[in-house]
């Protein structure tokens, strides 16, 4: 074998060990959810799947209201992909075909927002939504984050790539309204970019914890992060029910990623390379 062969597989035994050491948490994680407590702790942990699941479940149910917490993680991130695609494709699109007063000001103070670390945001945050009577409700997740300045961004660079001038000044010509050629011309050619910013923002809203922990109060109103940590106890954690309810939270993910993974990817490179 030559050098580049060598050199070639041994960049694939580094991905694949990569690969596994990432995926480890994964299968332990469903392992587990399959034993009871008494069996994760023990030494050497078990490796391979038990019969202990239902028992999990039964235990999950029986200490939240699971399936009730899994609804409104559900509803809560699809409004918040639907609104921050709805804003963001507006507003890149705004900031890249459409000329105005400040336009570069503007586009430098939403960029800005990125180097704002989030803990600054807390505080005010909750003070705002104590002041709109929005203490929890699940608007308070969805709204204030849905105009994202990464989205904005994505979306900029991307039309500005991928939606002709020449395009939208023919539909003007034509009598196409602002908005027509907005749903009709250029949002069809967002698509790429669409699918990736929403399998961001429904990762993102999904896997959130400190927004919940902000906003609600009631059990029944958590989200699945927030909802899952309440059953950690310094009595005694029923380790088995919390791998299942983990379990359960992460395969919507895996499979969304599984199945929109090449989206994800021509999304993020589409317009890297001219």
């Amino acid at each position: 074998m030559g050098d580049t062969t060598v050199s070639r597989l041994g960049a694939y035994a580094m991905v694949a060990a990569g690969g596994l050491i990432m995926l480890a948490p994964f299968y332990f994680m469903f392992v587990f959810a399959t034993h009871a407590r008494t069996d994760i702790f023990r030494l050497p942990p078990p490796l391979l799947f038990g019969h202990d699941l239902p028992g999990n479940v039964a235990i999950l149910i029986s200490r939240m209201p699971f399936w009730r917490n899994l609804g409104w993680s559900l509803y809560v991130a699809l409004f918040s992909t639907v609104l921050t695609l709805l804003f963001c494709s507006m507003g890149g699109y705004a900031f890249a075909r459409f000329e105005f007063r400040f336009k570069q000001s503007l586009f430098a103070l939403v960029m800005g927002t990125l180097l704002v670390p989030s803990f600054m945001n807390m505080i005010p945050t909750f003070m705002i939504m104590d002041a709109l009577g929005w203490i929890d409700q699940p608007r308070a997740l969805y709204l204030p984050g849905a105009a994202s300045a990464f989205g904005i961004f994505l979306m900029r660079q991307f039309v500005a790539t991928a939606v002709p001038k020449d395009l939208i000044e023919a539909a003007r010509m034509d009598g196409c309204s602002e908005l027509g050629i907005y749903f009709r011309i250029v949002l069809p050619l967002l698509k790429p970019a669409l699918g990736t910013l929403a399998l961001i923002t429904f990762i993102a809203s999904w896997n959130n914890f400190i927004g919940p922990l902000i906003v609600m109060r009631s059990p029944e109103m958590y989200t699945l992060p927030l909802a899952l940590r309440s059953l950690q106890s310094p009595v005694g954690t029923e380790w088995g029910a919390l791998m299942a309810g983990s379990a359960i939270a992460t395969l919507p993910l895996l499979v969304l990623f599984v199945l929109s993974s090449r989206q994800l990817i021509s999304g993020l490179t589409t317009g890297a390379v001219k």
